[in-house]
């Protein structure tokens, strides 16, 4: 199925780039048909990611982080990208 192909290839590159703790993706395409984004070929994701990378990090940088890992991922396979990026020590504090 297309949308497995997709959440694979989604967090074999956040894991390859961000060596993550914790990895959770859900497809939410489902949520978006019938808006001009839900259309397309490319879907909607919701990322909640752990990262030592992210230790020290502000919001900006870790989503830019997430972005630069998922690469050309962002033009053919993601229409829209919901990011939850924490650190570890951050788990007991956010949980």
């Amino acid at each position: 199925m297309m949308n497995d192909d997709r959440l694979s290839r989604i967090r074999q590159r956040l894991q390859e780039r961000l060596a993550p703790s914790q990895l959770d993706i859900v497809d939410d395409s489902a949520q978006h048909v019938g808006h001009l984004g839900g259309e397309s070929e490319a879907g909607h994701f919701s990322v909640r990611i752990v990262s030592q990378r992210f230790s020290g990090q502000s919001s900006v940088a870790r989503h830019r982080l997430v972005y630069e890992a998922l690469g050309d991922l962002m033009k053919t396979d993601i229409h829209a990208l919901s990011i939850k990026a924490l650190a570890p020590e951050e788990l007991t504090a956010k949980q």
